[in-house]
C-alpha cells in the first residue's frame, strides 16, 4: 500500500476550506485543516504532530499573521514540509516577503478555482516525488509561481 501524502490546509473562508480536504481527500491524501481561529502555539503544535508534506496557507487570516507563522514552521527544524500559499493578498512586497520567509509556491485566488488549485498542488507533489527526469511533468511557468 502506497504512503500517503500529508496535507495541512489553513483558510479561514470555510467554503475554501472544506473544498480542498474535500478534493485532497477523495485523491488519497490524509488531511488535517484549521480555519485559523486558535492561537498560534495550538497550531504550530497540530502542524508539528501532524507532520504534514505540504501546509497550504491563506497569508490573509482574521487571529493569525500568515508570514510569522510561515516563520515559525520553517523555525522548526524537524518540519521539511513545503508551503503553498494560495491567498487573496497580490501585492509583489507580500510575494517576495513570503519568499524570503521561506514559502515555496504562491497563488492568487482570483485566478484559480478551489479544483484548478488543487490539481496544480497533485502535480507538483506528485513531481516532487518521482525520481527520474524522464518522469515528471512540465509545468507551465505562467501557472504558478514557484519559489524554490
Amino acid at each position: 500500500m502506497r504512503e500517503l501524502n500529508k496535507i495541512f490546509i489553513i483558510e479561514d473562508d470555510l467554503n475554501i476550506l472544506y473544498g480542498l480536504r474535500d478534493i485532497f481527500t477523495s485523491n488519497d491524501f490524509e488531511v488535517e485543516i484549521s480555519d485559523s481561529r486558535e492561537d498560534v502555539d495550538d497550531l504550530l503544535s497540530k502542524i508539528k504532530k501532524f507532520k504534514p508534506d505540504s501546509v497550504i496557507l491563506d497569508m490573509v487570516l482574521p487571529e493569525l499573521d500568515g508570514q510569522e507563522l510561515i516563520r515559525k514552521i520553517k523555525a522548526d527544524s524537524s518540519n521539511e514540509a513545503e508551503i503553498f500559499i494560495f491567498t487573496d493578498l497580490s501585492e509583489a512586497d507580500g510575494q517576495s516577503r513570503s519568499v524570503g520567509l521561506g514559502a515555496n509556491y504562491y497563488f492568487m485566488k482570483g485566478e484559480f478555482d478551489v479544483h484548478t488549485f488543487s490539481n496544480k498542488v497533485m502535480r507538483i507533489m506528485r513531481k516532487d516525488s518521482l525520481s527520474s527526469d524522464d518522469e515528471r511533468e512540465e509545468e507551465d511557468a505562467d501557472d504558478l509561481l514557484v519559489m524554490d
